[in-house]
């Protein structure tokens, strides 16, 4: 299973007038059993933020998972960081 084509994705929404300085990141990571996570992590810039552990018993799937959140977060505002 090749997971090194999808590169974890960092995002950022920072919005002064409305005190917004907000992160997300989600990336695929292999589990012991042969299934694929998608783990994102999320919160305010500067603190260790919140997680959360999604496991998909194909890459195909969770791919899928992922790009669908990406686009959630480009539509809110997020931006990806360099």
């Amino acid at each position: 299973m090749a997971i090194d084509k999808t590169e974890p994705l960092h995002f950022r929404r920072i919005d002064p007038a409305r005190n917004m300085a907000r992160f997300y990141s989600l990336s695929l990571q292999p589990t012991l059993f042969g299934e694929v996570s998608l783990v994102r992590n999320w919160g305010r810039i500067g603190t260790d933020g919140r997680g959360m552990i999604e496991t998909f018993s194909a890459l195909a799937e969770a791919e899928t998972a992922r790009r669908r959140l990406e686009r959630v977060k480009r539509r809110k505002g997020y931006r990806e960081t360099e």
